[in-house]
């Protein structure tokens, strides 16, 4: 299937599994629907997964009541070189059960003139 979605997509789905890997996740729904969130790497860039806040476990076997991306570009890089010498994307993913709060967060660089973007695609 491999259809770009966007991430509030899982609102209202209650996901079985969730599969992580350093440039990665892997969303299980009980549905049957399966959805990738990742970057596909290109020459002169670097796109990962820098942190995940909360535990990522809350968002297993309840219902999603939030799932949203925001992402900044003022937020002070990593590196201050990333400023300097190229770009770099900061793209925060938070989702929400009656469980708990996940924020997955992901860093770009880039030498400017490739995507940092994070992609989310429903593959099943």
């Amino acid at each position: 299937m491999n259809r770009y979605v966007q991430v509030d997509v899982l609102k209202g789905k209650t996901l079985t599994k969730i599969d992580v890997s350093s440039d990665e996740i892997i969303f299980h729904a009980d549905d049957g629907s399966v959805y990738r969130m990742y970057h596909e790497q290109d020459c002169c860039e670097s796109v990962y997964i820098e942190d995940i806040n909360g535990d990522i476990n809350d968002l297993i076997g309840t219902p999603i009541i939030m799932a949203e991306e925001v992402a900044s570009y003022e937020a002070p890089p990593l590196d201050p070189d990333d400023a300097t010498y190229g770009s770099y994307t900061w793209t925060f993913y938070k989702f929400a059960t009656i469980k708990g709060y996940v924020t997955i967060r992901w860093y770009g660089t880039s030498n400017g003139y490739y995507s940092e973007s994070v992609d989310f695609f429903q593959i099943v």
